[in-house]
């Protein structure tokens, strides 16, 4: 149906709400739904009636026919916009194209410009430098033209020309000092006949020349004025060098004016020397410093003092030289190196001579003592670092700079510049080569540590000595000075090595003669105390050691650090192993030799090996805190140095089990009295009244006491090896012994007792393999305690590796005849009731060794028991 609305007309108060600029900007559909019906709600609310929606009907369709037309019109305004803008944007194209053909243009007149420029340009930098080269030529024609009017003025004696310059100033002098440098290069050239005399005039000249500039830098150097130092420092430094400037400061320095005065002194009045003679200058004091078990000085009074004045010395001459010297850390450099040089190696010297004098240990706690104060005074020093010289006005100044101070030829100088901290890193090394270089320390230091260690066991070794000889068995304690002597006779190419030297100290402060010429006469009275190890004897060698070990960290360089530290263990090793715990395990091996051997063996030599065990682990653990850790640098020095160690201890221990060996023989001596009818009695009531067989209770008494020996002297892991190896050695003694003897069925009784007692005292070592081995000895020994009728049921429950090797044995009845059958099987069980042990254990003696039992046995083992009859 089509609209009857043309005769309506839209309220005027909604027809601003329909232009276009309220669908600008935000637009909300249902506000503007809510404002075209407002005024229409209203007037629904005041009617009575019911509600009539023809108004809002009709409100509606005129707004949206209104609407309508707005879109009509904002379309053809939108076609309208869009034609003009595509016309603008052909009219905008083509500006920009005749715009860039314009540009291009423009570039292209540019690059043809800048072209023309270039070529300008370059021909105006080939006309410069021609320029540049006409206008070094012109001066040097002008110099060489001076030089030359110079030189022949010269050889006619003439100089007032250059005195005139001289009196013109500061820059009057400094062209006189490029003049006349030049012309002492000139007239070593120059032959001529009258070369000579012109070269004598101009030498002369210099040397005036010079003696003026020194005198005019000493005047200022007294009056304190850096600005005039400073020119006659560079004017001397552009005239030769400035070595004579700089030795003029130098030497004229209060500092090193004291130094020379109290040097003269014929009182020992070195600076801080007469207060360091005050405190150490006196036996007692030296005596303190030469004693091992004394600390090693910490400081020195006068050498603190000493490097205390260098230090405000230097902090104060820094400043100084950097405002007055063109060059000032090659002045520093000097004025260093004569510090080093005449106040530092002086008073150095006189230390260690004093030192020397002393003793050889306090020559090396000097000498480390005054490696670390220089070595801080160094650190410190090089915060003094100095700018290099600036480079002046003629490229050879530096260079005889270097040239006049060293005296070396001018084509042997390095124009490079040497740092103070490198300069001062040198000098150091200087300072001490004398006394470290090659293997001097580290000779020292050993010889040292080898006549200490001797003189504390001077009276250990001729104890031990004296003892062998007393007991006529010289011959073990030889051995121990027979590999001293080979070792002192050792030489290599560079003369004796250290292990060489220490062994000699040993011998000689040890009373040791190869030759075995012993002077009774003046033998001393000896303690039973001076033959004991000791703890704390140990500790005093591992101590001095340390020390030693600490210096030698100290005054070697780090790379020779593992090397030097294996060389003093050797020097250790020599003391500790070689002279002190295997001459005490050699020295008890020789008592127990000595003893009856029908006698008991004393346990004396078990408080030995309480010892040895003790001063070993010290040693051990004092090589894995301190020593290894300083080897970690060098892979095959400490991988030698372990296999050193342990085969220094595994000779200690292999010294050590030959203890075992006269206990093992008193054991093997006891069982072989062991009589042929023990284990086969014609009286059994008297069997049955004993309880063990003798040689039983004789071994049991002896491993008892062993057992309590080696609980309170050995600990730890030796004291298991220990006993194990005792253990095995009784258990191997038994497996012999057995063999040997008849069994009959009361005798198995006294062997199934003796087995018990051995296997009791066995377990109360506390060895679990032992246990073992003995417990296979006892249930072997059962087996002639069980009925034959049972013996099959024994050997299953009990023995169950043997049950195979008898189950044969059993039923071989079912494979005979019967008769046959029954003889053979009454047989087989008699067997069992009496036999031999000697086919036992010799089917057994693979079982002597290894850690478990063998679950088989040969199949031979039933019939090897012989038929005894019973008595």
């Amino acid at each position: 149906m089509a609209r009857t609305n043309d005769h309506l007309q839209l309220d005027p108060s909604l027809e601003g709400q329909l232009g276009l600029d309220t669908f600008e900007g935000k637009f909300d559909v249902k506000d503007f739904v809510g404002s075209l019906s407002e005024k229409l709600i209203s007037q629904s609310k005041t009617s009575s009636g019911p509600f009539d929606p023809k108004p809002f009907i009709r409100t509606f369709e005129l707004v949206v026919d209104r609407l309508i037309s707005v879109r009509k019109d904002v379309q053809v305004k939108t076609e309208q916009l869009e034609k003009n803008v595509r016309v603008a944007e052909r009219e905008y194209s083509g500006k920009m194209a005749e715009l860039n053909k314009g540009f291009e243009a423009v570039g292209s007149s540019f690059a043809t410009m800048e072209s023309k420029l270039s070529e300008v340009g370059r021909t105006a930098v080939r006309i410069g430098e021609e320029l540049e080269s006409v206008h070094v030529e012109r001066q040097r024609a002008q110099a060489a033209h001076n030089l030359i009017d110079f030189y022949n003025q010269f050889s006619r004696g003439e100089t007032s020309r250059l005195d005139a310059l001289r009196k013109e100033g500061k820059d009057g002098r400094h062209q006189v000092a490029v003049i006349l440098r030049r012309l002492t290069t000139l007239a070593k050239e120059v032959d001529l006949p009258i070369a000579e005399k012109t070269r004598e005039n101009i030498d002369k000249y210099c040397e005036k020349f010079e003696k003026d500039m020194l005198f005019l830098f000493d005047r200022y150097y007294r009056k304190g004025d850096p600005k005039m130092m400073h020119h006659c420092a560079q004017t001397l430094l552009d005239f030769n060098g400035g070595g004579s400037c700089v030795q003029v400061y130098v030497n004229q320095h209060d500092f090193f004016i004291n130094k020379v005065k109290d040097h003269v002194d014929e009182s020992d009045e070195m600076f801080g020397y007469s207060q360091f003679i005050a405190m150490y200058s006196q036996d007692s004091r030296w005596k303190t410093i030469s004693h091992p078990d004394s600390s090693p000085p910490k400081t020195a009074p006068g050498l603190v003092q000493l490097f205390a004045e260098i230090r405000a010395t230097m902090a104060q001459e820094s400043q100084i030289v950097q405002a007055v010297f063109p060059n000032p850390s090659l002045v520093m450099q000097v004025f260093l190196q004569r510090v080093f040089a005449q106040s530092i190696q002086q008073y150095m010297e006189q230390l260690l001579s004093k030192g020397a004098s002393s003793s050889e240990l306090a020559y090396l706690r000097v000498l480390q003592l005054i490696h670390v104060e220089t070595s801080t005074l160094v650190d410190d020093l090089k915060t003094h670092e100095l700018p290099s010289m600036v480079a002046s006005k003629s490229s050879m100044a530096g260079v005889e700079f270097r040239r006049s101070l060293t005296g070396a030829p001018s084509n042997m100088i390095s124009a490079t510049t040497t740092t103070v901290a490198a300069m001062l890193e040198a000098a150091m090394e200087e300072l001490f080569v004398p006394y470290i270089e090659s293997q001097k320390y580290l000779e020292r230091e050993s010889k040292n540590m080898a006549e200490l260690y001797a003189t504390l066991l001077a009276n250990f070794s001729q104890y031990h000595a004296r003892t062998q000889r007393e007991r006529g068995k010289a011959s073990v304690f030889d051995r121990m000075v027979d590999r001293l002597g080979a070792a002192a006779a050792n030489t290599s190419a560079a003369g004796p090595t250290t292990s060489a030297q220490a062994a000699a100290a040993i011998m000689r402060f040890g009373g040791m003669r190869t030759d075995r010429a012993h002077d009774k006469a003046v033998e001393e009275p000896l303690r039973e105390e001076d033959g004991l190890l000791s703890i704390d004897t140990a500790e005093k060698m591992l101590k001095w050691h340390a020390e030693a070990v600490g210096r030698s960290v100290e005054l070697s360089a780090q790379n020779d650090v593992p090397k030097n530290t294996f060389i003093l263990l050797r020097v250790l090793a020599e003391a500790i192993a070689n002279s002190y715990l295997e001459v005490a395990i050699e020295s008890a091996l020789a008592r127990i030799d000595s003893a009856d051997p029908k006698v008991e063996p004393s346990l004396q030599a078990f408080t030995v090996i309480y010892s040895v065990d003790a001063i070993s682990h010290l040693w051990q653990r004092y090589m894995n805190i301190a020593i290894f850790p300083l080897a970690a640098a060098s892979v095959t020095t400490r991988r030698e140095m372990s296999v050193f160690v342990n085969q220094t201890i595994s000779r200690m221990e292999g010294a050590v089990n030959n203890l075992l060996q006269p206990i093992i023989s008193w054991l093997t001596l006891q069982l072989s009295k062991q009589k042929r009818n023990d284990f086969k009695p014609r009286n059994d009531d008297q069997s049955f009244a004993r309880v063990n067989t003798e040689p039983c209770i004789t071994c049991c008494e002896v491993l008892e006491k062993v057992r309590d020996a080696v609980i309170q002297n050995i600990s730890g892991k030796n004291r298991e090896a220990f006993l194990t190896e005792i253990g095995i050695s009784f258990h191997s003694l038994l497996l012999d012994h057995l063999r040997k003897f008849p069994v009959s069925a009361t005798g198995g009784l006294m062997l199934a007792k003796d087995l018990k007692s051995y296997q009791d005292i066995i377990a109360s070592f506390n060895i679990p393999p032992l246990v073992e081995r003995f417990e296979f000895i006892r249930q072997l020994g059962n087996v002639f305690l069980v009925r034959p009728e049972i013996l099959r049921s024994y050997i299953t429950d009990k023995l169950p590796w043997a049950h195979r090797l008898f189950e044969n044995q059993f039923n071989e009845s079912s494979e005979a005849d019967d008769g046959v059958a029954d003889m053979s099987n009454k047989g087989l069980k008699d067997r069992f009731r009496m036999g031999r042990l000697s086919t036992m254990m010799k089917e057994l003696e693979s079982l002597k060794i290894g850690e478990g039992i063998s679950m088989a046995l040969p199949s031979g083992i039933a019939s090897g028991f012989p038929v005894v009859g019973r008595s």
